[in-house]
């Protein structure tokens, strides 16, 4: 697949990516996503792949096993392999990712067990990967708190006119734009703390995405039944997993003090 794809061949690639996301989750997404190139794309557009395919995850709410993929091709190895690979998870713990299917554990309706010990890996790749995927959560959020917000009728106008819940919606929107620019900073002279960055960002916004979010929907917003709590628990382990934002955050602090100076990341 070539790297400079126009417009047009873009959305109708994301067009099919949603389909296929809303159809299909886990082991079946899998083989789904490599029948559609998945392999070739992250190996030759991962710029455009990485968060397209991230991004979607988290805007249906359905779950593969790629961000494994994106681990192993970090680290030169082939896609698509099988392989449980210990993953960093909040608080020095380790999860891994059943790819079989046939697990009963999860976080978060993920497949993911945890594990006593693990051993150092490539992570800045799948930091920003799993950004996306907290995004694409967050921006879910969003969309059932507005639309929502337009439907419900309360002293005899929609709540969304109400200064209180724009006011919600407002920071949660500020902190998804501000997170996706992180995201959007040239990494290649400090790729490991851009990611890190990017990760911290992207999981507070989800947070303040699920928070606002909640209040903004009210009591319907806590019922099991309906689409936010899947995506409040997806979103509290996508945090966790490979660092958590308050983690990565602190993280970044101490080694900017080591330092004894901040590298420039953008240029205003």
């Amino acid at each position: 697949m070539a790297p400079d794809m126009d417009t047009e061949s873009l959305e109708l690639l994301e067009g099919t990516l949603r389909k296929t996301m809303l159809s299909a989750s886990g082991p079946e997404l899998d083989a789904a996503l490599m029948e559609l190139g998945w392999a070739d794309m992250l190996t030759d557009m991962p710029d455009v792949a990485v968060p397209l395919v991230f991004r979607l995850l988290g805007e249906t709410g359905s779950h593969a096993s790629v961000l494994v993929d994106v681990v192993l091709h970090a680290t030169g190895n082939a896609i698509g392999n099988p392989v449980e690979l210990p993953l960093p998870y909040a608080g020095n713990t380790w999860v891994v990712w059943d790819r079989s299917g046939a697990s009963g554990s999860t976080l978060g309706g993920l497949p993911l067990r945890r594990e006593d010990e693990g051993y150092p890996i490539r992570v800045a790749e799948a930091r920003r990967a799993a950004s996306w995927w907290l995004i694409g959560a967050a921006r879910a959020m969003l969309s059932l708190a507005r639309q929502h917000a337009l439907d419900r009728v309360q002293f005899g106008r929609p709540i969304a006119s109400f200064q209180a819940v724009r006011h919600r919606l407002a920071e949660t929107l500020v902190a998804i734009e501000g997170a996706e620019a992180t995201l959007d900073l040239p990494g290649a002279d400090n790729p490991d703390l851009t990611a890190l960055l990017a990760k911290a960002a992207a999981g507070k916004a989800a947070l303040t995405a699920a928070k606002h979010c909640q209040q903004v929907l009210g009591g319907i917003g806590f019922t099991a039944e309906h689409d936010l709590q899947h995506h409040v628990k997806r979103v509290l382990v996508l945090d966790g997993l490979l660092g958590s934002s308050r983690e990565l955050t602190r993280k970044a602090g101490a080694g900017l003090r080591a330092r004894g100076s901040a590298p420039r990341l953008a240029d205003l």
